[in-house]
């Protein structure tokens, strides 16, 4: 069946389109950018239309009622600090989240959107290594869209019934799920292994972006009414899903390159006239033969099984279940506990509260270069990212403790707590599930990558969906419950990957003795990497 559908495949209309106006094609090079561009803003598109829900908590679920002074434009046009006085009164809210149990229908909801996401990511992955991801990307893109305003639409229909919200989120986690197995295998597949971690710590900066995107996109139209902070994100969306279904190559082979596997690593840093040689013959012959054998028809994806148990994927896919807790934690609750709290004294407008929490990804998009920087200059992807899951409990506790002092300290205390959260984060989710994805235990002729990221991300999106329920009922015992749980879930995440770290120290240990040794005597042997094949 997978064959007969990748007949229909080839070129995206868009790029022979800009090719017939050229009059010729692009080079290698210019294509990895585009690749990059589009697979950067479709990502960023997905995590925009997941913050709506964070931003609307404290409008649909209010606490005594704050009255205060809006600003016309929201951060970073605008104050990033909105007082709040309390007058002991309660706002309306809206039903069915206004009651004494609206903490938890919100919390349910969000674990609602998770649980599906992360059942969807496995099938997800596996249908993304055997269909076409460029239309499977698009199906997911324009799927959430429409189910991201339909809940939106809640709000203009004035429905107040709980499983008309509840059913609207579990549909969109299910095509949200489509994303991020794509966006890994597109990338992994139009690039080799050299300078991974730093490039996609970069290109990670996409969840960031889109996070600030969606909470600056929410807030802005939350005056007009919360219903339009759902529909302007789905939107968003709907239009990144006609881009990618118009310009995305998801495959080197779709407009005349072979695969970065199929020719090695130094593809990675291929010059113009070695470009030449990767081509499979003039752009006609190259887009017969791409349907032939080169396209996803051609290799086959490999089974659940036979992922799980590719050297490393366990490990870090538990990791991740704890990081990714953490990390949708704040994503979720962040700008309610900051319109909860006083800062300085003072408390924050909820449109305030949804620009100051763009600051905490600010600070992930430095963890996610750094922790990639790190990782390729050390090769040692479990160590850099055990380390800053350590590094992340103190921060998080000094963000509790300090945070209220002042709004500088806030906003700085929050930026160092996203840098340690979301690197590591941000590292297992790209370079290492592209790392795993290609990893030599898998046949030559077979394609795991989406399959290894559905399953590492997967897996740390159950952790994700816990993390929101568990805190919508800890908060009923103070937020101090809520950081230590925080805590706690960081530790256990760094412990995890104990044995792939003492594995790469001993790797490196022996690297270093082979270069003494081979010093000495230039002609011994160097001893072979123990775990080579796992980065």
């Amino acid at each position: 069946m997978s064959r007969g559908f990748d007949t229909m495949r080839g070129t995206p209309p868009g790029i022979s389109l800009i090719r017939t106006i050229r009059g010729r094609d692009w080079s290698l090079s210019m294509y990895r950018y585009v690749i990059l561009l589009i697979t950067f803003i479709a990502y960023a598109c997905y995590h925009a239309s997941r913050k709506p829900s964070s931003i609307v908590k404290s409008v649909l679920d209010p606490d005594p009622k704050k009255s205060h002074h809006e600003v016309d434009h929201p951060w970073p046009m605008g104050q990033v600090f909105v007082k709040r006085t309390i007058d002991g009164s309660r706002e309306e809210g809206w039903a069915p989240f206004n009651g004494t149990d609206g903490t938890s229908k919100l919390g349910e909801i969000d674990v609602a959107f998770l649980s599906c996401y992360s059942l969807g990511m496995y099938l997800a992955g596996h249908l993304g290594d055997t269909l076409d991801l460029r239309l499977f990307l698009t199906t997911g893109m324009v799927g959430s869209g429409i189910f991201v305003g339909l809940f939106g639409m809640g709000y203009f229909w004035k429905i107040h019934v709980f499983w008309f919200y509840l059913a609207m989120q579990m549909v969109a986690g299910l095509f949200q799920a489509t994303g991020w197995p794509s966006v890994v295998a597109v990338i992994g597949n139009w690039f080799g292994k050299r300078k991974r971690g730093l490039i996609m710590g970069v290109w990670n900066a996409h969840t960031s972006i889109g996070n600030i995107s969606g909470s600056l996109l929410a807030a802005s139209v939350l005056d007009y009414g919360w219903g339009w902070s759902f529909i302007l994100p789905g939107g968003f969306i709907f239009l990144g899903g006609i881009m990618v279904y118009l310009f995305l190559a998801a495959y080197p082979e779709d407009v005349g390159f072979l695969n970065p596997r199929d020719f090695g690593d130094n593809a990675g840093t291929m010059h113009n006239d070695e470009e030449a040689q990767v081509r499979k013959g003039d752009l006609v012959e190259a887009e017969k033969s791409t349907i032939v054998r080169f396209g996803s028809g051609y290799r086959k994806g490999v089974g659940l099984l036979e992922a799980f148990q590719i050297p490393g994927v366990i490990p870090f896919a538990l990791c991740l279940f704890f990081s990714k807790l953490v990390a949708y934690t704040f994503l979720y609750w962040l700008p309610f506990y900051l319109s909860q709290t006083a800062i300085g004294g003072e408390y924050v407008s909820v449109k305030s509260a949804g620009n100051l929490s763009t600051l905490f990804d600010v600070g992930g998009i430095v963890g996610g270069i750094l922790a990639g920087y790190i990782s390729d200059k050390l090769k040692a992807r479990a160590t850099t990212a055990a380390s800053f899951m350590y590094a992340a409990i103190p921060s998080i506790i000094l963000y509790r403790t300090y945070g209220n002092v002042s709004q500088t300290m806030n906003i700085v205390l929050m930026m160092i707590a996203g840098l340690f959260v979301n690197g590591p984060y941000a590292l297992i989710t790209t370079a290492v599930s592209a790392d795993l994805g290609t990893h030599s235990s898998v046949r030559g002729d077979a394609r795991a990558l989406a399959t290894v990221t559905a399953i590492i991300d997967g897996t740390g999106s159950v952790g994700a969906s816990l993390g929101p329920l568990l805190t919508g009922f800890l908060t009923t015992k103070g937020w101090d419950a809520v950081f230590v749980m925080l805590m706690i879930c960081a530790l256990i995440a760094g412990l995890l990957l104990t044995r792939l770290v003492i594995t790469e120290l001993m790797e490196r240990n022996c690297k270093r003795k082979s270069t003494a040794t081979s010093q000495y005597n230039p002609r011994a042997p160097a001893s072979e990497p123990l775990l080579s094949d796992q980065r």
